[in-house]
């Protein structure tokens, strides 16, 4: 499903107007129209009303659309302008006027006077419809409009925002001072960025993407595709299985890393590959703690890198290194590897030397922030896997920066750098280098633990060792990743949910996923 900029969606609004001649009272009609049934579908069985809550903007007017289905609906309503119905130009006045000659009294709110007559019309309500701020609102709440929203927030109404709830910042999801906390939002034409990305996204409630007869034609002229992963979206992005497969139709991951105390990340990457699907695993790891995979993932075949329990880049391990890259088709590399200088000069060997899909994951990403450059060295993709402390050390961004915009802290950082960047966290962003983000709707809060991310790593590289381009490996895997977080939380809840849990459910999450 593509998702949009306000800006964009201001762009597809201007076309389907000019080039397409849909006037833009049509627009509004149909966006008003789609509100009032959402609402009418709340209604069966109200004793109480609606209040409407319109805006000066074209947001103001859907309002008054909806409100005037809703009176023809024999739903009661209160009408509340947020200033004077003169303040209303163009569409939105024209609908004003037509409230008017209904008989439909819009009562203003143009001072704190007027908030005790919108305090009894909250009680009297069941439903409140927001439409003070559309999606082109900028700066801070403040003034009337901060009470107006406090006293929704306040009432226990269910709350239908129109397009965007009144407050919050529709490309980043920040709220811009306070946001109306809304049950559903019905939102017009295609999905907003901010709607997926936090703190925005804990208010927007359940979401409805209501057509407004825009022509699809139009949102590829609008700028870098936005796509939000979806079941559907990964289920044909997975080959299906061949009945004449053999092992080496799947692919061969290799994992490399590892380090006292550490060698379950090594693990857990190892085990990712294995229950998404490749064919062969191998995992390179420092000789003295071989032991340890090898006891625990009887699958996955070891090279084990030195005598020591670190991982050092000399003559010997050069060579048995070389003959891991060379062999594999996808290669993570990274998990519990430990940062230190001999650890930088083994990133940068791994760079130079695979031409293959390279994942870099933790400790690389670590070693990686302490030379960028390193990354100019690189003879074959890279898909980076940073969180957002990690994406900190390798940008000179702080950590609340990054989280403000995500999706453009990653973009900017793909087209900077020219690699996939997968930055993790709650609806993780795919970013590609061209420019193109992928917005994952997948998992859930339990997931926050411990080695689910070496787990993540694996599935990418697994997948990218089965044939798939870099990025839809990467989106097919946190998807996949987030879907056996899903089934797992049905199955035990959210609290003390393991990485090893999450590996083994990852069969499942394909198979439910595949099977729609």
């Amino acid at each position: 499903m593509r998702i949009v900029t306000p800006e964009q969606m201001r762009c597809i609004d201007r076309a389907a107007m000019e080039k397409y001649g849909i006037p833009g009272i049509v627009l509004m009609e149909n966006a008003g129209r789609r509100v009032a049934e959402e609402v009418i579908k709340l209604a069966v069985g109200w004793d109480k009303g609606v209040v409407m809550l319109a805006g000066k903007g074209n947001n103001g007017g859907d309002v008054m659309v909806a409100a005037r289905h809703l009176f023809n609906n024999n739903v009661p309503i209160r009408m509340f302008l947020l200033g004077k119905p003169e303040d209303l130009k163009g569409d939105a006045g024209i609908n004003a006027g037509i409230l008017t000659r209904m008989g439909i009294p819009i009562e203003t709110l143009a001072s704190a006077e007027d908030l005790a007559s919108l305090g009894q019309a909250l009680k009297w309500g069941h439903v409140v419809v927001d439409g003070i701020f559309g999606t082109g609102f900028r700066g801070e709440v403040e003034g009337l409009p901060l009470e107006v929203i406090r006293a929704v927030n306040q009432s226990g109404c269910t709350v239908v925002s129109m397009d965007i709830p009144s407050g919050m910042d529709g490309e980043t999801g920040r709220i811009c001072g306070e946001c109306i906390r809304a049950s559903i939002t019905v939102t017009f034409g295609f999905p907003k960025a901010g709607f997926f990305q936090y703190p925005g996204a804990g208010c927007a409630g359940r979401l409805v993407v209501a057509d407004i007869s825009i022509p699809r034609c139009i949102a590829p002229e609008s700028g870098p595709d936005m796509t939000l992963l979806t079941g559907e979206y990964v289920s044909g992005i997975i080959p299906d299985r061949r009945p004449d497969a053999h092992k080496g139709s799947y692919g061969r991951a290799a994992v490399i890393g590892g380090s006292e105390g550490m060698t379950g990340a090594v693990v857990l990457s190892s085990l990712g590959c294995i229950k998404s699907g490749a064919g062969l695993v191998r995992a390179a790891l420092p000789g003295a703690l071989n032991y340890v995979l090898e006891n625990r993932v009887i699958e996955a075949m070891s090279v084990p890198l030195g005598e020591g329990t670190q991982l050092k880049l000399d003559g010997e391990t050069e060579g048995r290194l070389k003959k891991v890259l060379d062999w594999a088709d996808a290669i993570v590399l990274g998990p519990g590897m430990g940062v230190d200088d001999d650890r930088v000069r083994l990133t940068e060997f791994v760079l130079a030397n695979a031409r293959v899909p390279l994942v870099l994951d933790a400790d690389a990403l670590n070693c990686l922030a302490l030379d960028m450059g390193l990354l100019k060295r690189a003879a074959g993709p890279v898909v980076l896997t940073p969180h957002p402390g990690e994406m900190a050390r390798l940008t000179g961004m702080g950590i609340d920066e990054i989280q403000h915009n995500r999706i453009g802290a990653a973009r900017a950082f793909a087209e900077k750098w020219g690699t996939v960047t997968v930055l993790k966290g709650a609806n993780s962003v795919i970013a590609h280098p061209v420019g193109n983000i992928y917005i994952n709707t997948s998992g859930n809060p339990g997931m926050a633990s411990g080695g689910s991310g070496d787990v993540l790593a694996g599935i990418i590289a697994s997948f990218a060792a089965q044939g798939l381009d870099p990025v839809k490996a990467a989106c097919a895997a946190v998807y996949i990743h987030g879907r056996a977080g899903d089934l797992l939380a049905e199955e035990k809840g959210v609290y003390g949910l393991t990485a090893t849990g999450l590996a083994d459910c990852i069969p499942i999450a394909i198979k439910s996923v595949k099977e729609g």
